[in-house]
């Protein structure tokens, strides 16, 4: 293993960007930080040492590509071993005086949505001649974490900012210090590495390299790596909430509640008290080739007479992307909590408590792999607006549409914060009844001069596709 690692160094030998070395050395580090603990204790123990006994060019090189992103001890040792090679006579590569020179910062700012819901971490960093920017969308409705990492070479503020505008984000700029922007981005990257320990990281195409370049993972390394170049934030690290059990912990409680039954009654606790959810199967691949079609029926449980909509959605649209489409369908106004209950368990705003995993990473057609498959989702834990989800046909693309859209439905969806499925049945029999004490009141608070203008029975699937139009 440590020969074929030297090997695939000789690349870095024919290079003279030290970039090239800092990409690969966080390719090796991030494969190490997805296997966990133990990684750090074998890199300084074992890898390095062994990558020094080897005493070539390309051993120098290797080393040097590790320590310029890996975190202490590590870093130490791989820079000490090279050190120690180059001073016996080993040659260092083209790169390596320049990789000692420092690194600068310019331009940290942020771009934000008006409604909050995301923003873009973009700085430009400079060494010996050579710049590049560093781009990170965060999801605001993820608990901030980052969602993606672009590097774009030789870029600046201009250019940054010509690419959110490309991307139809309709952003305001908040200027950063050092500082402030490294605490922003440490945030968004602990964020998501605590929902990729909880929900399991794939080693699938979207976190390998490809023609496309680095995945997430490498330019996660590489990003913390390069935060050391600005300021040490003077305020704590923003806490995130892990949903992880730690190993035996739940057979620790159970065995907690067998012993203390008689005292405390009976202990269950939360993951026992959801069950015992399914292996979530792998996202889809892009050897796959592109996602089918999902037609799907969503269904308010309870609703008589029934209120539906068909929706036509690509497979493998994420969890998070289907709240924001059913909201749109039934005119909801994304002002509560929602989830998704699943075979394979429950997705919503990350809660550990609640014992919610984060549905941004999570497509549909993991949680609904097949024809009749069938999900909850809720809204507003209070109100319990149930949607049943069930998939009905799978459909080959059609290049002329432009997906989603709503292929049918039923009845308008009952206005916000009514009391729930029963509450909304008393409305319509208030709005109904022109005496009734509270018509008056309930016009009111639905905003209407008539009970007329608000028609249960109304419904378009046109309008409906419009409005999608307008979240795409």
């Amino acid at each position: 293993m440590i020969d074929e690692l030297i090997a695939s160094a000789a690349e870095l030998l024919k290079s003279d960007d030290p970039m090239d070395a800092e990409l690969a050395g966080a390719t090796f580090v991030s494969f190490g930080e997805i296997i966990g603990e133990g990684f750090d204790e074998a890199l300084v123990g074992g890898f390095i040492p062994e990558i020094a006994a080897r005493a070539t060019p390309e051993a120098v090189a290797l080393l040097l590509a590790i320590g310029s992103v890996a975190d202490d001890p590590a870093n130490k040792a791989a820079s000490t071993a090279a050190g120690q090679l180059v001073e016996a006579g080993v040659a260092a590569p083209p790169w390596a005086a320049e990789l000692t020179e420092p690194v600068t910062f310019t331009d940290c700012c942020e771009l934000s949505d008006p409604q909050g819901t995301g923003s873009v971490l973009t700085c430009a960093f400079h060494r010996a001649g050579r710049s590049h920017t560093i781009l990170v969308t965060v999801d605001n409705t993820d608990c901030g974490a980052a969602d993606n990492i672009n590097l774009l070479e030789n870029g600046h503020l201009p250019e940054t900012l010509e690419a959110v505008r490309a991307s139809g984000l309709d952003a305001k700029m908040e200027t950063l210090d050092g500082a402030e922007f490294r605490w922003r981005m440490e945030k968004a990257l602990d964020a998501r590495a605590v929902h990729d320990r909880t929900d399991g990281l794939d080693l699938d195409e979207d976190s390998l390299p490809d023609e496309d370049g680095p995945g997430y993972p490498v330019l996660a390394r590489f990003v913390r790596a390069r935060m050391h170049a600005l300021p040490v934030p003077t305020k704590p690290a923003a806490p995130h909430p892990s949903n992880d059990f730690p190993l035996g912990a739940l057979e620790m409680l159970q065995d907690l509640a067998a012993n203390t039954r008689g005292a405390l009654g009976s202990i269950t606790p939360i993951a026992a008290r959801r069950g015992a959810a399914r292996k979530l199967p792998a996202k889809r691949k892009k050897s796959d080739g592109p996602a089918p079609v999902y037609q799907i029926k969503v269904g308010l449980r309870g609703a008589t007479p029934p209120i539906w909509r068909r929706l036509e959605v690509p497979a493998d649209v994420s969890l998070a992307r289907l709240h924001y489409i059913i909201q749109t369908a039934f005119n909801w106004e994304d002002s509560h909590m929602h989830v998704f209950e699943t075979p394979f368990g429950n997705f919503g705003t990350p809660d550990a408590e609640l014992g919610h995993r984060a549905e941004t990473p999570v497509t549909l057609e993991q949680v609904a792999p097949r024809v009749k498959d069938k999900i909850l989702y809720t809204y507003d834990f209070g109100d319990d607006w149930d949607h049943d989800i069930v998939v009905e046909k799978i459909l080959d693309r059609d290049p002329a549409v432009t997906y989603p859209r709503c292929t049918g439905g039923r009845r308008a969806a009952p206005p916000e914060d009514c009391g729930g499925i029963w509450g909304y049945a008393e409305l319509i029999d208030v709005l109904n009844d022109p005496s009734h004490p509270e018509h008056d009141d309930r016009l009111e608070w639905l905003g209407l001069d008539d009970a007329t203008e608000f028609n249960p029975a109304e419904f378009s699937a046109e309008e409906v596709t419009q409005e999608l139009a307008r979240l795409r």
